[in-house]
């Protein structure tokens, strides 16, 4: 795993973490690129709009913990990571959920431009 990438993917993945604990979905959607591919635990969605919904229908006191596996660089501006989150709830056990992800730089930011959920059960 490259540092810089690691790097690239943990500014953009703090970000999320903090909007997604402080359940601000609004927030959540504004580190999503314009036409992201959303894969939650639900049918998927595209765009900004189906990120912050999905997040608007979570529980109050969710939280996301990560730990990046590997990251790819793919391109200039596109970095692929493969991740392992723990979402964490107040009324029941922890789930444990596999991402990956691609962020695109856009101007000077880095966006989620797919965000894919899958369980290893």
């Amino acid at each position: 795993m490259s540092s810089a990438d690691g790097e690239i993917l943990r500014s953009v993945l703090d970000r999320w973490r903090s909007a997604v604990d402080a359940h601000e979905p609004g927030r959540v959607a504004s580190y999503f690129t314009d036409d992201a591919i959303f894969q939650g635990l639900h049918p998927y969605t595209v765009g900004r709009d189906g990120v912050a919904a999905y997040y608007a229908a979570q529980p109050l006191g969710l939280t996301a913990r990560y730990d990046i596996r590997e990251t790819r660089r793919l391109a200039d501006d596109l970095v692929l990571g493969y991740l392992e989150v723990e979402f964490g709830f107040t009324d029941r056990p922890a789930l444990t959920v596999h991402l990956g992800v691609i962020v695109r730089r856009v101007g000077d930011a880095w966006l989620i431009s797919h965000y894919q959920v899958s369980r290893l059960d």
